[in-house]
């Protein structure tokens, strides 16, 4: 049986009866939690094992991205309730003091540096012009008309942190095939956007090298008349919650190894945008404290197992990642060319042999996890 639960605030089954009551303000948001959700699978794993007189069958846990680190979470506080964990791309090294800052940005610069580094100092000149161009008088309307948007814009920033956001998802969506995970894109879209943006003729502008360059995102299929700056597939006011309460994942910007302009992260300032919006002060230390993550090869060898971390190195979540094994049983399967978990996507006829070889070597693994777990049951079971 394959089931797909919901989590709770982000499905059609609302808390509070409504949207509305349920994002009404931080005491009804304060059960939007990692720890509420992990809680809320193992009742109801519990109670559908019951209730199918299943109470013996084995549990897996497959999830990919923030669905990846409850899967690999779960396996270690209810060990007794799930035998496995397939964790995808799941970054849970992405906290306080354990990996660089600069990594997440850093893998999205040289995801586009390989493709052309050409196309990478491009986007990286970008930046400043963009600035100069948005401080003049109709700068930001010549920005929007530019970049053929939907609507005006309010601010630089508001510019900013879209192309931001378009890059990022271009990295994680980097897929070796033609998909439609963030938006109908082709297949190793940097690629086609690198290209765009190289093959402009001489004495094109650097923005409208970009605006080209991007249309690959947002206008692949032809069809959009203007481009939404608004239409985030992650930026929903549930995980911005979680981001201002316990998914605290600092990352900065460096000016030598990014395309992206230099900057650090800010914990102040962090906290006072969570404030200004929800009125809560971010906890940058629980996750850690709740689920681990300093000495975590020391801490996963004594008391893990049965979890595969599974990324690819295109994705800039790989940076958080597990990207080496641990024991027999905590295994890193990492791939060269795979980008936000690529494995988890429905097989098809264009899957590289690299991917349809680290899906086989999943199946290997979880099958290896029933045989045990079945061997065990049949020896108490003697008993």
């Amino acid at each position: 049986m394959v089931i797909f639960p919901e989590h709770r605030y982000y499905g059609e089954s609302m808390p509070y009866g409504s949207f509305d009551q349920a994002f009404k303000n931080a005491s009804t948001l304060a059960y939007l939690t990692a720890e509420q959700a992990l809680a809320d699978y193992a009742v109801l794993i519990t109670d559908l094992k019951k209730n199918l007189s299943a109470q013996a069958s084995p549990v897996v846990l497959f999830g990919g991205s923030y669905g990846g680190m409850l899967a690999a979470w779960m396996r270690l506080k209810y060990p007794h309730i799930v035998i496995g964990a397939l964790a995808s791309s799941a970054p849970i090294l992405q906290f306080e003091d354990i990996v660089p800052l600069y990594t997440y940005y850093d893998i999205i610069s040289n995801d586009f540096k390989q493709e052309s580094p050409n196309c990478f100092d491009t986007i990286k000149k970008s930046w400043d012009v963009i600035n100069y161009v948005g401080q003049k008088a109709n700068g930001l309307d010549y920005l929007a008309k530019t970049f053929h948007l939907c609507r005006k814009l309010k601010s630089i920033d508001d510019f900013v942190n879209w192309l931001y956001a378009t890059y990022e998802y271009l990295a994680m969506a980097n897929y070796p095939y033609p998909a439609d995970f963030v938006a109908p894109l082709p297949a190793y879209p940097i690629k086609e956007v690198c290209t765009e943006i190289d093959s402009a003729p001489d004495g094109t502008s650097i923005l409208d090298r970009i605006s080209k360059g991007i249309s690959v995102y947002y206008n692949y299929t032809g069809e959009a008349e203007c481009f939404e700056l608004d239409d985030d597939p992650y930026g929903t006011m549930g995980w911005n919650w979680q981001a201002c309460t316990e998914m605290v994942m600092p990352m900065s910007s460096n000016r030598n190894s990014s395309m992206f302009p230099e900057w650090e992260f800010n914990f102040s300032s962090y906290a006072q945008t969570c404030w200004d919006e929800f009125r809560v002060i971010p906890r940058p230390t629980w996750i850690t404290t709740q689920f681990g993550g300093h000495d975590y090869k020391s801490v996963l060898k004594t008391f893990g197992s049965n979890i595969i971390f599974s990324n690819g190195l295109l994705d800039p979540w790989s940076g958080g990642g597990v990207l080496e094994n641990i024991s027999d049983s905590v295994v890193a399967l990492v791939t060269q060319k795979g980008a936000h978990h690529l494995d988890l996507r429905a097989a098809t006829n264009d899957d590289p042999d690299w991917l349809v070889e680290q899906r086989a070597s999943e199946v290997d693994l979880i099958e290896g996890w029933l045989v045990d777990y079945y061997n065990k049951m049949k020896s108490v079971f003697n008993m």
